[in-house]
């Protein structure tokens, strides 16, 4: 892990005043930008020097050949790959021909920072040419949250000193280079060039470029226009052919003089549009903020994020850079999601090309719990795109000889993109996360119209799936033989215990919805016999225990297994699936993701007490936390039985994953799921939330480090704050009739605008902290956000 990069310490930004050129792909990825449909990368206004290039448009893909030694039945034949579309972020100056370039000349000063309350990335430069002019350079650039399709750019040039000859070069460019997304050279040159001009167009001052992918058919528009203030002797030309749109705006400078550039990116993209249309829709969106201007345009953004704050803000008192880290995770989720609309949050979110742009189990398990507490429209935009991908999955199951819908592990558009079945295909846990999000969301939101529609569908096929996947022993239990789970260092087990306490949850609330539901139920083909067959199942499932440990196994059999020796490895052998084969891990009692741990949480309500404390101890031990997605449902897990502490340290690791780039990865994009993990593990831990049929159940508890936490969570589109410390806390609702929430088990009827207090109960006595294997430690909290 190399060192991090010096992020200044704010409460509602993150800013570097450094140019480290060898890192530059770290600080673009969390300087990013994106509204759910369009994501820019936090890149330098002039696109050089860069780590790597950015624009993307959520669903925008490539087909590529799927590579395979030797090919099997239901293998994918195509993978898909997220690709840039044209970029409308670059603007190159030139002052007195020479080019603006960080990297020649003097630079006096620089300052980029991403603000949390206005949605903006801001840029100040104070530079000296190689000839000795000096221009300060200042820009904002912002992903709208207000219009769908628009990005725009404020950049503005000041002469210091003396007068200046100023261009400015205002881009719109294609076919931009990727980094390295896969490692099979075949693929690599089918993603090189992945757009086809279909035109290129000028209108007045407006540049258009339409294109469409080569493979998967895909046509993508871009267009641009600019508002111009300068001096009164400044000329604009426009002009536009095949990969490049170019504005050229040209004037003198005299000493302390400005020009500033307001520039309106459109971006649209269909399946099937014709290109006349995507152009029209692109230029639509810039009219409307040529029309709006750019201080309207700031206004709606910093209107919107005003609103979402209101309920999700965190705050902390006791941890300044805690309080930071987890403020910049609610708004990368955030932004990730807010106007995708029927489209999917990637693993990267739309900040860097990583995992392939593809979409994992872990938007519905890490992503969706957030969103559903704090944007509920978003986390059911996201659960329509799945409903919206339930003829793939139909399909998918179809070719595997298996009734119901099974969800693609990987994806981008809902087909299966994953060639490395034991850790994908078999993992069908995903469909079983897709109707936990859907039971969840249900009861925080109220939203009867979405459970009788398509909440109801994602019910009934993924309960067909595992009824179809299942089978029944001597012994009346229901099992799931021959499946991965959360945990890649374990495949093609029977009975994860993840896997089928959440194939239960699935199975139980299947069948309770088409009972309520009757009618609805009949239309999707429900015969009477498929609630009582749900219910049968969920009531027998197995659930794998080692009586003679006393704890729940991973996986039947988990605990018979070597143990992994740990005592021989180094840190050089981390993370193992680089260093040790799969079919050694696979054999072995050794945790990538905290599996087991993963199933105390989200399955709260099946375990005792005593039960999670001695599971947890256990997991811990054999948890490498190999995966970003580990460290906070660790935390969750270790405050729940007391260990406030070991649950510091584990918020400290998973808030700094992307921060400090504890992975080495975050070049490639944001670690999504790991940074909704950072609201979990402050809000499911510290602040106790838990899901029930009951309404929400609270049973907060801080460490000794954090003075004060408090946070915000939507109950029936209504805002509940939460104001935790150390001897009591307070609950107050905003509005609406009453609600009853419960506090270390005690019903609390909260009447809207009446703050409700009441004592925390004596601390529980956790017994000596788990060990963990040698050099898996957690980081230190004290370590991460000391003084």
């Amino acid at each position: 892990m190399s060192h991090p990069l010096p992020f200044d310490v704010a409460p509602w930004s993150i800013g570097l005043t450094d140019l480290d050129e060898e890192r530059l792909a770290h600080r673009e990825s969390v300087f990013a930008l994106a509204n759910g449909h369009l994501g820019w990368r936090g890149c330098l206004d002039e696109g050089s020097p860069r780590g790597a290039a950015g624009s993307y448009l959520n669903g925008v893909f490539e087909r590529h050949p799927m590579p395979y030694a030797e090919d099997g039945y239901g293998y994918p034949d195509d993978g898909q790959s997220v690709v840039n579309i044209p970029d409308g972020t670059v603007i190159r100056l030139f002052v007195d021909d020479e080019p603006f370039d960080v990297r020649r000349g003097t630079v006096l000063a620089h300052d980029q920072r991403l603000d949390f309350r206005t949605g903006t990335l801001t840029r100040l430069v104070d530079w000296v040419s190689p000839t000795g002019q000096r221009v300060r350079v200042r820009s904002e650039r912002l992903v709208s949250l207000h219009h769908r399709a628009l990005g725009a750019i404020r950049y503005e040039v000041e002469a210091v000193d003396d007068a200046a000859e100023v261009t400015l070069l205002s881009e719109l460019v294609a076919n931009e280079p990727l980094p390295r997304v896969h490692p099979d050279p075949r693929v690599m040159e089918v993603l090189e060039r992945p757009l086809n001009c279909l035109g290129a167009f000028v209108a007045h001052e407006r540049a258009t470029l339409v294109h469409r992918t080569r493979r998967s058919r895909l046509g993508v528009a871009v267009s641009m226009d600019h508002r111009v203030a300068g001096p009164a002797a400044t000329t604009v030309a426009v002009e536009a052919s095949g990969d490049l749109a170019r504005t050229t705006v040209r004037t003198t400078l005299a000493d302390g003089e400005r020009l500033r550039l307001d520039k309106f990116i459109g971006h649209e993209w269909s399946p099937s549009d014709p290109a006349d249309v995507l152009r029209d829709r692109a230029e639509e969106a810039v009219a409307e903020a040529m029309h709006d201007g750019w201080d309207r345009v700031a206004a709606a953004q910093r209107e919107r994020l005003d609103e979402y704050w209101q309920c999700a803000d965190i705050e902390i008192e006791g941890a300044p850079r805690l309080l930071q880290a987890a403020r910049l995770a609610l708004f990368h989720v955030f932004q990730a999601a807010a106007r995708a609309e029927v489209r999917s949050v990637p693993g990267k979110g739309l900040t860097g090309a990583g995992y392939e742009g593809h979409t994992f189990w872990d938007f519905e398990a890490y992503v969706l719990p957030l969103l559903t507490a704090t944007a509920p429209e978003a986390a059911k935009q996201g659960l329509l795109w799945r409903h919206a991908t339930l003829g793939h999955a139909r399909a998918r199951a179809a070719q595997l000889h298996l009734r119901g819908a099974a969800f693609a592990w990987r994806t981008i558009d809902g087909q299966e993109s994953s060639g490395y079945w034991p850790a994908s295909t078999a993992a069908f846990h995903v469909n079983a996360d897709v109707a936990g999000a859907v039971v969840h969301y249900v009861r925080a939101t109220g939203d009867d119209a979405f459970e009788r529609g398509e909440g109801l569908e994602l019910l009934v096929e993924t309960a067909r799936l595992w009824v179809s996947l299942g089978r029944w022993s001597d012994d009346g239990r229901f099992h799931l033989d021959g499946l991965t789970g959360p945990d890649e260092y374990s495949a093609r087990v029977d009975d994860n215990l993840y896997t089928n306490l959440m194939a239960q949850l699935n199975l139980a609330a299947a069948a309770d919805a088409a009972r309520r539901h009757a009618s609805q139920a009949t239309a999707l083909g429900v015969t009477d016999d498929e609630p009582a067959a749900w219910t049968a199942a969920a009531e027998a499932m197995a659930v794998p225990f080692d009586d003679e440990l006393g704890v729940h196994e991973q996986h039947a059999g988990f605990t018979d297994a070597a143990r992994w020796p740990f005592e021989r490895m180094t840190a050089d052998d981390y993370p193992l699936q680089e260093h040790h084969p799969y079919f050694d891990l696979y054999r072995k009692q050794v945790m990538k993701q905290a599996d087991l741990v993963l199933a105390l949480h989200f399955r709260h309500d099946a375990f005792t007490a005593e039960q999670k404390a001695r599971a947890f101890a256990y997991a811990e031990a054999l948890t490498v936390r190999d995966s970003s997605l580990s460290a906070s449902a660790q935390a969750v897990i270790a405050a729940e039985v007391g260990h406030l502490d070991l649950a510091a340290d584990h918020l400290a690791e998973a808030a700094t994953i992307d921060l400090d780039d504890r992975q080495g990865d975050t070049s490639e994009g944001m670690h999504l799921a790991a940074l909704a993990g950072v609201w979990t593990a402050l809000v499911a831990g510290f602040g106790g939330l838990r899901d029930s049929p009951e309404g929400l159940r609270f049973a907060p508890r801080l460490p000794p480090a954090v003075g004060r936490l408090a946070f915000g969570v939507k109950v029936d589109g209504r805002t509940l704050r939460v104001d935790v410390r150390a001897a009591e806390t307070t609950y107050l609702l905003s509005d609406g009739p009453a609600v009853t929430v419960h506090h270390f088990g005690e019903a609390l009827e909260l009447a809207a605008g009446t703050p409700t207090t009441r004592q925390t109960p004596p601390p529980l006595e956790p017994g000596p902290r788990p060990t963990h294997p040698e050099g898996r430690e957690p980081r230190r909290f004290s370590e991460a956000f000391g003084d």
